[in-house]
């Protein structure tokens, strides 16, 4: 790889994330292709450059061969784009006398002529308007035109040095619908950019987008997710936590719960994660949010990604328990979002989390939970390597991060649906146990690396009240495994309050 370009000389995208991956844009006066399946949005793009270029003052020329000039403004006009300011548009028709049969050549190829016709209206073109940039659109048409992998190599290098003439920065668009595995182009061009689009056995179909090669330039490698909404292509740069690295005060958050900030030896620090871990109804969404109401009292705000629970259940729930999250979201001090797995993409949920901790100052995170998380991942060790890297940025951004995972079973030995456990700076461990005929519940800290926590086992119980934590069960053995035994005397149960 040759030296970094600066953003200077580069012709801006247009696109949301696209320019953090190109390290600017792309380099003027060289040749660029855009490469997918149709559908991915390959057109989308293409306008987008020529939009960005239009409100910049330059010259945008878009030479259509494979759709029409009404559909390429209808397909404009359904994002709200007109392309009446600064973008020409070539609908290139094939010449009257190839369409007429009887003024069809029969000693040469139709698409000889084809092939050169096209392209000499393709230069007429851009000589008429002297265009800044140019989207060809596409090439499928004249690799077909071409027939052999020759001529079409040699059709895109007299192309190529056409356009350096002018210096312009030229957009090609290839919808792979020919000799997919011809890579002619790729040799031939200075960037090359492929769309891509999955479709899950549920949901909505998943885009992604990577960049395959840009000459001279440090670009962003790997895939980003990307999505299309009214308005244009979003595109979400993989999340790389090691360029994230800032100076901040490590100070200690409490619950505000004196017996649970005990059992943590005194609270969670500031730029570390905690993994809530537990059976269902254990009350492991309440062990995190009693740090969002502990650092709303003190004047701070916070973020709630909620994936499982539907949010006016959540508020009910949460009321009952003495916590008013919905009058928290209305003064604006905590940012409560419902999260669909099944229409979110990693990529795009990571980046509204980062959105909250870089525009709003927001240092207390919860995610509840890691499973809804997992139904947004095609693979186990994606969601590992993604939570790894958000995990890594939120501690370097300083904020205190909450994340709950729901464990297989109720009581013995149960199972996380992936471990994460090794990830976190924390880890808080709910439990049922059976009791004198009844089912209650324990918390311990099996894991803390920035200090010392309790070793012991606390109970707790969930009422009207909140969350209440009990002395240490030093009495009893085996609390984790589910049926403990009772080997120490008088009564170390919590005790049934009224109210």
């Amino acid at each position: 790889m040759n030296k970094v370009e600066t953003t200077a000389g580069k012709a801006k995208s247009g696109i949301w994330g696209l320019d953090d991956i190109l390290s600017g844009g792309f380099s003027r006066g060289h040749i660029f292709l855009v490469e997918g399946a149709p559908g991915t949005g390959k057109t989308t793009v293409a306008l987008q450059f020529l939009l960005e270029g239009a409100r910049s003052g330059e010259k945008c020329l878009y030479v259509t061969l494979s759709e029409t000039e009404r559909e390429l403004r209808d397909g404009a006009a359904s994002h709200g784009w007109s392309l009446d300011n600064g973008i020409e548009v070539f609908e290139l028709l094939p010449p009257e006398s190839l369409l007429d049969s009887e003024q069809q050549q029969s000693l040469l190829y139709s698409s000889d002529l084809e092939l050169g016709e096209t392209t000499k209206q393709i230069f007429e073109a851009v000589e008429r308007a002297r265009p800044d940039r140019v989207v060809l659109d596409s090439l499928s048409e004249i690799r077909l035109l071409a027939q052999s992998s020759l001529r079409y190599r040699r059709q895109i290098l007299a192309i190529k040095h056409y356009f350096a003439k002018y210096n312009t920065t030229v957009m090609m668009l290839d919808d792979l619908t020919a000799e997919i595995a011809d890579k002619t182009v790729h040799s031939v061009a200075h960037g090359v950019l492929r769309l891509e689009e999955l479709a899950p056995a549920y949901g909505a179909e998943r885009r992604r987008m990577r960049v395959i090669k840009y000459r001279g330039v440090k670009f962003r490698g790997g895939y980003h997710d990307a999505t299309i909404t009214t308005g244009g292509l979003n595109v979400f740069p993989r999340l790389v936590a090691s360029e994230y690295r800032t100076n901040f005060e490590r100070r200690t958050m409490t619950s505000g719960i004196p017996e649970f900030d005990q059992l943590l030896g005194g609270g969670i620090e500031t730029g570390s994660s905690t993994l809530v871990l537990g059976p269902a109804g254990t009350g492991k969404s309440l062990a995190a949010i009693v740090f969002i109401v502990a650092a709303i009292k003190r004047g701070e705000k916070a973020a709630l990604f909620v994936f499982d629970e539907e949010l006016g259940l959540l508020f009910s729930r949460m009321t009952a328990l003495g916590i008013d999250l919905e009058a928290m979201q209305r003064s604006g001090v905590l940012f409560v979002e419902q999260v669909d797995a099944a229409e979110l993409s990693p990529g795009e949920f990571a980046h509204r989390v980062r959105k909250r901790v870089d525009d709003d100052k927001i240092r207390t995170v919860v995610i509840d939970s890691l499973n809804g998380y997992q139904a947004a991942m095609p693979e186990e060790n994606s969601l590992i390597l993604h939570i790894h890297e958000l995990l890594q940025y939120l501690n370097r951004r300083g904020a205190a991060t909450f994340i709950t995972v729901a464990q297989h079973g109720l009581v013995g030995d149960m199972k996380a649906p992936v471990d994460v456990t090794y990830l976190a700076d924390t880890v808080v461990l709910l439990r049922y146990f059976e009791a004198l005929g009844s089912v209650r519940r324990a918390m311990s800290i099996i894991k803390k690396r920035t200090g010392q926590h309790e070793a012991t086992i606390r109970e707790y119980r969930i009422d009207e009240r909140g969350l209440t934590i009990g002395k240490p069960l030093e009495g009893f053995q085996g609390v984790l495994r589910g049926v403990p035994v009772y080997i120490g005397g008088g009564q170390p149960l919590l005790e049934e309050q009224t109210a």
